[in-house]
């Protein structure tokens, strides 16, 4: 198997409830750290929302394995940050035997 071609910096990054001081919450997303990612895109659709259409795009990024706890390995509910861009991940696997790279199934939205 080829190595994968980790060409894109992407901010690996997790949801963190902010106390708003009156005893609820606001959600916001803290740096991890970055990763060299490659960055395969699949085939996109519309998405119906509540007010506007989604273009919805699924994505395959794969970046260096990294062990179980370890913080800068992607879980489902965080996501990537290329400037603008923002990728959801959905799911993480290997991807090879090996165990030297992930596979992030992510997904990005953006509205039309």
């Amino acid at each position: 198997m080829k190595a994968p071609d980790l060409n894109r910096a992407l901010v690996l990054e997790a949801a963190q409830r902010v106390s708003d001081g009156a005893g609820g919450y606001t959600e916001s997303w803290a740096a991890l750290g970055v990763l060299w990612a490659a960055v395969d895109p699949g085939t996109g659709r519309d998405v119906p929302g509540v007010e506007v259409t989604l273009a919805s795009v699924p994505y395959r990024i794969t970046v260096r394995a990294a062990p179980y706890g370890a913080p800068s390995r992607p879980k489902p509910e965080q996501r990537f940050r290329e400037g603008a861009r923002i990728f959801t991940i959905l799911a993480v696997t290997e991807r090879d035997p090996a165990g030297r790279y992930l596979t992030c199934f992510a997904r990005e939205e953006a509205p039309t």
